[in-house]
């Protein structure tokens, strides 16, 4: 699947489309930034709630495509500009970070 899918499959609102190329192959669920760094997969959406300049930094390290926001979790505007710049797509969505990740993992499914 793609970040283009995602968009598509209309679960979650895109803040930021990303590279919409860019493929998703897993899920990851994690709320400890330093847990993200060292175990988010490459080609993972990840689902949290997390909502800071430093989630954007951590995924940028770890080459995520991918961040939903949830549980009504909102990046600002200078988050938002930082992800266009990095080409990392960011969508939100009020259900809960296992609600949204099972979602993800059925479209992958």
């Amino acid at each position: 699947m793609t970040v283009q899918t995602l968009i598509e499959s209309g679960l979650f609102k895109a803040e930021v489309p990303g590279s919409t190329s860019r493929s998703i192959s897993k899920v990851f669920c994690c709320d400890l930034l330093s847990i993200a760094m060292g175990k988010a997969p490459e080609n993972g959406a990840w689902v949290t709630v997390m909502g800071n300049k430093n989630t954007l930094a951590v995924a940028s390290l770890s080459d995520t495509p991918c961040i939903v926001l949830a549980e009504g979790i909102r990046f600002q505007d200078e988050e938002l500009e930082c992800a266009r710049k990095e080409q990392i797509a960011v969508f939100s969505t009020e259900l809960p970070v296992f609600d949204a990740g099972l979602k993800i993992q059925e479209l992958l499914s």
